[in-house]
């Protein structure tokens, strides 16, 4: 099954806001469960995802600012 999240062409600020909220939501997710009973190795495994998620959104965020165009996005899900 597939889903169909994105699809279409957005200017930058279109574009980064979209994505800003898509990484903003996957980010509020692994903080919920570190708050929830895990071990420490969960934690570590936790934050290490969240830190490699606001390193991309600062990088995609760097680019469309410069960018200054409109830009395509396409965002799937594919559920197997």
């Amino acid at each position: 099954m597939q889903i169909q999240l994105i699809q279409g062409e957005f200017n930058s600020r279109e574009a980064l806001e979209l994505i800003s909220k898509m990484i903003q939501t996957k980010i509020a997710y692994h903080e919920n469960k570190i708050s929830s009973h895990l071990n420490e190795e969960d934690i570590k495994y936790r934050e290490t995802k969240i830190k490699f998620l606001q390193n991309e959104l600062m990088q995609v965020r760097s680019a469309l600012i410069n960018a200054n165009k409109n830009v395509v996005l396409n965002a799937n899900l594919q559920i197997a």
